[in-house]
């Protein structure tokens, strides 16, 4: 069977769907994934993939833009013709799906996460309604990754309560994530986020909560892991982030492909997220026997289970 899995950053597939990659290959199917290039090209191909181009504006509204982009799926898809389509992220579920049903390929989105459009609401939010209204009108199943958006998708009538299912996250390596120790205990206490430094990841809100830890304790280290993602309308800019260094609230650690020397490191593993689909740092945080703590925000909820 020939399967395309599109997403919005080479890196995606990578981290979070390696090894449903990994067993695709392995039951000899053909994978080919659409995304924009990045430095996960190369592992994926070197896996057996083949990588195909796409060009995306993940920070864009521009309509002429979006029209492009829908002119990509329908090339990329007519001249693949894979036998079904799995998409990820907001503006692949969207115009994959429309591209996908002109050409009568089955197409099965994931809703990983719903972004900065359902927090900020109004006009913006009616109109990415009315086009997941219409793109999902076909597919069978439309898997959300918690209750929260399934509940959100269904009442407003963006899909059927019969296409809709629950996927609870990506899933975690349990061998490649073995439990080890906590953090030693008699040592100031470690606080790390794992995310790209966005402000919906609530990065903002992390630091000011340094700030007032570290008041009353100034031995506590609160540590940033992850991307400086400047493609993103939300993203901290460079001038900020290396304020807080300098204030000396943070530290920065950088990216990393491999989290776990970080949260094996780490008292607490925090994420104060406006939204999300299902936190895989939690659940990998949680299973590594670090002390995980979360925002009650939607879809953040469901990274609760794993404790």
């Amino acid at each position: 069977m020939k399967i395309l899995l599109t997403v919005n950053a080479s890196w995606n597939i990578w981290s979070f769907r390696r090894t449903v990659v990994s067993d695709l290959l392995r039951a000899g199917h053909g994978l080919m994934v659409l995304a924009p290039f990045d430095d996960a090209v190369a592992p994926l191909r070197a896996m057996g993939c083949r990588v195909l181009p796409l060009d995306i504006d993940v920070r864009g509204l521009n309509p002429l833009r979006d029209l492009a982009l829908l002119g990509q799926f329908w090339r990329q898809f007519r001249r693949e013709r894979p036998d079904v389509i799995l998409s990820y992220t907001i503006k692949n579920n969207i115009f994959g799906a429309v591209a996908a049903k002109w050409l009568g390929i089955p197409f099965v989105p994931n809703v990983s996460g719903l972004g900065m459009v359902f927090l900020s609401g109004g006009t913006l939010q009616r109109l990415v309604e009315v086009m997941y209204r219409r793109a999902f009108a076909r597919p069978p199943v439309v898997f959300c990754q918690n209750p929260d958006d399934h509940d959100l998708f269904v009442t407003r009538g963006l899909i059927s309560p019969e296409q809709a299912r629950v996927l609870p996250g990506s899933g975690i390596d349990l061998v490649r994530l073995a439990v080890t120790p906590a953090a030693d205990p008699g040592r100031p206490p470690r606080f790390l986020l794992i995310a790209r430094l966005l402000r919906d990841k609530g990065v903002v809100e992390f630091v000011e909560a340094a700030r007032r830890v570290r008041a009353v304790h100034p031995d506590a280290r609160f540590q940033l892991l992850g991307a400086a993602d400047a493609e993103n309308r939300s993203a901290i800019d460079a001038s900020t982030l290396n304020a807080w260094l300098a204030e000396g609230v943070v530290e920065h650690l950088g990216t990393t492909d491999d989290v776990r020397t970080s949260i094996s490191e780490a008292n607490c593993v925090v994420l104060p997220s406006y939204r999300e689909g299902a936190p895989r740092t939690l659940i990998e945080a949680a299973y590594r026997r670090a002390i995980a703590d979360v925002i009650r925000a939607a879809g953040a909820r469901s990274g609760e289970a794993a404790r």
